[in-house]
């Protein structure tokens, strides 16, 4: 089973039938965090779909350099797969998603990233406006949808802990 977040269809759940063959049509095409072009046969009994082709666009190979920036972009998939209903298009949502792997493969994670990707978040989802609002974007997005993922608070952890090590190194 493979989650995905799409332009066209939303987030949706697919099966790919036979992806553990030796010589399956899927191999080296699925894995977290790429952006592929996809084809699927809906399912007409369940949200479930079949995956039947899959052309790979970008790895985004930098994500999975390092520890943190793969929690960090796990957080934000679980905080996408939290915020939406399945099979429910939201393109604005995808081009999110989609600029904070392209900001994450090239660049560290950080706090500021963090909060970017949670403000940015709230305001599609209606429920915080910067200009308006001085309060925190993840409190509302909290608020709206009952829970923010556990991963949060571990990953601002470390971010603010590497942060800390960043400037003492520079202040060396």
């Amino acid at each position: 089973m493979i989650s995905w977040c799409t332009e066209s269809f939303g987030c949706i759940q697919t099966i790919a039938k036979g992806a553990r063959r030796p010589k399956s049509p899927f191999s080296g095409k699925l894995d977290l965090f790429f952006e592929a072009e996809i084809s699927i046969v809906r399912s007409r009994k369940s949200d479930l779909h079949t995956l039947a082709e899959v052309v790979l666009k970008n790895p985004f190979a930098g994500i999975r350099g390092t520890y943190l920036r793969t929690q960090t972009a796990g957080y934000f998939v679980e905080l996408i797969e939290i915020c939406t209903e399945r099979d429910h298009r939201d393109p604005e949502l995808y081009g999110l998603l989609r600029r904070a792997f392209g900001y994450l493969d090239a660049n560290d994670a950080s706090p500021q990233a963090v909060a970017h990707f949670e403000t940015e978040l709230a305001r599609i989802a209606g429920v915080h406006d910067v200009k308006k609002l001085k309060a925190d974007p993840a409190f509302a997005l909290g608020n709206l949808f009952g829970r923010l993922p556990i991963s949060r608070t571990p990953l601002l952890k470390t971010l603010a802990v590497e942060a800390k090590n960043r400037t003492k190194e520079t202040s060396k």
